[in-house]
């Protein structure tokens, strides 16, 4: 069990959860302080729900990469500077030999099953995407053989063209997709989230 754990990395991308940093869509329709609230318990929501498994490593890509005292569970690692596509990049390369899963902190829902089905695609696929509403990704995983892509190259981000460009980038490699979810980027998604976790 633990050389699955040290060959299974599971990272979830987080930017430390500051008022009127970050979230600045959400913030536009329900205010820095709920933004804040937001970002906070999604975060310690998805670390205390996906980081005791003993299936894989949690590392936690922070930005800014200083200082690290307040991550709490996970290993920190700094995304450092540029796009998301360099930042991405940067630490899908940092880190041991494994496949990785990649997670944003915004999409709340996000499961133990999921990041296991994820893993498990990762066995006979290049890499796995978990589609989003918005044309995007809430989770990338890739299985870093040696002949496989890292695909963060060209991708149009934060746009209607995300997820496809990224797949254009995997072309000829095998892929597999997981079931689509919302990030909350905005109001109204917020709302939804609340709806489906009272439902729940």
């Amino acid at each position: 069990m633990a050389a699955e754990r040290a060959r299974r990395h599971l990272v979830i991308f987080a930017r430390q959860p500051r008022y009127g940093v970050g979230k600045r869509r959400l913030a536009q329709d329900v205010g820095n302080l709920a933004a804040l609230r937001f970002s906070r318990s999604a975060l310690a929501e998805l670390v205390r729900r996906l980081g005791r498994d003993p299936h894989w490593t949690l590392w936690l890509a922070i930005t800014p990469d200083r200082p690290t005292a307040w991550v709490r569970q996970g290993h920190p690692i700094g995304q450092g500077k540029g796009d998301l596509g360099e930042r991405l990049t940067r630490v899908a390369r940092a880190l041991p030999p494994g496949p990785v899963v990649i997670l944003g902190a915004d999409t709340p829902g996000v499961t133990r099953t999921d990041v296991t089905r994820a893993f498990h695609h990762l066995g006979s696929h290049a890499a796995v995407l978990g589609p989003a509403r918005d044309g995007g990704y809430w989770l990338i995983g890739l299985r870093r053989a040696p002949r496989d892509p890292v695909p963060f190259t060209g991708i149009r981000w934060s746009t209607e063209h995300t997820l496809a460009d990224t797949l254009t980038s995997l072309a000829g490699h095998p892929v597999a997709e997981l079931q689509m979810r919302e990030d909350v980027d905005d109001g109204p998604a917020l709302r939804r989230a609340l709806r489906r976790r009272r439902l729940v």
